[in-house]
């Protein structure tokens, strides 16, 4: 009887693996089918004026300061060759001064780049936001024509977390400050509230990227990995759902690896300041 039991059991379970597996390699199939037919439009890329970082003040520990606090040298707007008109020097930081619209990216806005295209670096920041204010830190950045900057970049996310309704969508706090936004929560969340200076900064090392706030480690991603790709397939720069963005974002950094730091036109205002880079190639 116990044979007989055995037997049937195993018989079961090899029947389970092929109708199972056999199940489960159709929706793959059918996964893979759907995102062959998404079709990556056509784009173009931009060759608008850079800096050369190395003309920046430098200290002793190599520590290049990007923004002096007085004028907007080595800045321009994202796919213009001017600084847009809403984006300001206020008490020694740079404000985006908000329209209350959204993501205006147009016009006097839009979104504001150091113009030095970067490979691997860290970035050190301050940054504060008005009450419900939203905006996002942007890196390896590729100037895409009629695209917006976040189409080709990871960001950084920039919020009132207790006010703006972002941070509670996404999932589980992956639109809250200092997240990859849509992908990855920060953990800790530890920002501090509207009209306060939260410190940042952004290591990007040969795909290694980690974020830090105030102080804390709270977010690492590996760009160019298998991760990536499962983290792109699970957000709203899927496949399926954009595949111009999956593109780009698969190919973070183009084929150099490189591209600028970004300040995202939200809408919204918004404080950056103490802006340094160091590099690390």
């Amino acid at each position: 009887m116990k044979k007989l039991l055995v037997f049937a059991s195993v018989a079961a379970f090899a029947f389970c693996l092929t109708a199972c597996g056999g199940k489960k390699n159709a929706e793959n199939q059918a996964t893979e089918a759907a995102e062959a037919t998404a079709e990556v439009p056509e784009y173009t890329l931009l060759n608008l004026p850079t800096v050369d970082i190395a003309t920046f003040p430098k200290d002793a520990d190599g520590w290049f300061t990007i923004f002096d606090g007085k004028t907007f040298n080595g800045w321009r707007g994202y796919n213009k060759t001017e600084v847009p008109t809403r984006w300001t020097i206020d008490n020694g930081a740079i404000k985006f001064n908000g329209t209350g619209g959204g993501e205006a990216q147009d016009g006097d806005g839009g979104d504001l780049i150091f113009a030095s295209k970067l490979k691997n670096f860290e970035f050190e920041f301050e940054w504060k936001v008005a009450k419900g204010s939203n905006s996002g830190i942007f890196i390896l950045v590729q100037e895409v024509e009629d695209q917006p900057s976040y189409i080709s970049s990871p960001e950084y996310q920039v919020l009132d977390n207790e006010n703006h309704p972002d941070a509670k969508l996404g999932k589980s706090g992956n639109r809250m400050s200092a997240s990859l936004y849509d992908m990855l929560p920060a953990k800790p969340q530890n920002s501090k509230p509207f009209g306060e200076w939260n410190k940042g900064k952004i290591l990007c090392y040969k795909g290694t990227v980690v974020y830090y706030q105030n102080d804390e480690a709270v977010v690492e991603y590996h760009l160019w990995t298998n991760q990536w790709k499962e983290m792109l397939d699970n957000s709203k720069f899927s496949k399926e759902a954009w595949p111009l963005a999956y593109e780009l974002l698969m190919n973070c950094g183009g084929p150099n690896r490189e591209g600028f730091i970004a300040f995202q036109d939200h809408g919204d205002d918004v404080w950056f300041r103490n802006l340094k880079v160091k590099i690390l190639d």
